[in-house]
């Protein structure tokens, strides 16, 4: 039987190749988006994958929408937090409204996607959850304190969560991707992003791709001794 699989931000950039990668290898998967509906539209007739559109930073949303994707899939055993939005501005010129949309949408929605998750996956014995961090969590970025914490504390996040599920059967692990070949990095100034390619020692943008391959080595039946790790999948960029 085919194990459930639930992607937030799934249905473009990395969480659309993580989707489709998913879905090549037999799990059913549930593609969460939060606004473009013409694109889930889109990506749902191109792929065959389900979309399902709500709010992951709304706790009370994500109960919903979690009971949607398990009346229409069943128990979800697989769960990747990949979500996540920018606002970038230096400290001294942020908004408290943009430290927050970030630190919420990007960390809270792992605090309420695996809330409304463990139950299912604590009764199974199985689980597996992968949370989709930054290089940027690990080295801090210019302009970007509110995403280098939320994506920070993703890292913690996970070694905590990953200590109280291994009894269970539940592993817990992140990656953290470099700079990846997606619309979001497209939107670099082209000076800026020469700049950053010329410090990754493979000399290119990682593929969004690559970033789900990695979700399906830690997703298998047979990962389950991986938990509490951190994947950094960069091309060199940043090691420690």
């Amino acid at each position: 039987m085919s194990r459930v699989a639930i992607v937030t931000g799934g249905t473009r950039g990395i969480g659309e190749a993580i989707s489709v990668m998913l879905h090549e290898k037999g799990y059913k998967v549930a593609a969460n988006y939060g606004g473009n509906d013409e694109r889930a539209k889109e990506f749902s007739a191109r792929t065959g994958i389900r979309a399902y559109k709500w709010d992951v930073s709304d706790f009370d949303a994500c109960v919903e929408g979690v009971a949607k994707v398990k009346a229409d899939l069943g128990p979800i055993e697989i769960l990747v937090n990949n979500a996540g939005i920018t606002r970038d501005g230096t400290l001294h010129r942020m908004s408290h409204e943009n430290w927050q949309k970030v630190i919420d949408t990007n960390l809270g929605s792992c605090f309420n996607m695996c809330r409304v998750t463990i139950e299912d996956m604590r009764a199974a014995k199985f689980g597996r959850v992968i949370n989709i961090g930054s290089i940027n969590g690990q080295a801090g970025q210019y302009g970007q304190v509110n995403y280098a914490a939320a994506k920070s504390g993703i890292h913690g996040f996970t070694k905590a969560m990953a200590q109280e599920g291994a009894a269970q059967g539940i592993t817990v692990n992140a990656i953290a991707p470099g700079y990846i070949d997606t619309d979001m990095v497209a939107a670099v100034p082209e000076n800026v992003l020469a700049k950053i390619v010329a410090g990754i020692p493979v000399g290119r943008l990682g593929k969004a791709s690559e970033i789900a391959r990695g979700v399906c080595f830690l997703a298998a039946d047979d990962a389950g001794f991986i938990t509490g790790s951190t994947l950094s999948i960069n091309g060199g960029q940043h090691m420690y």
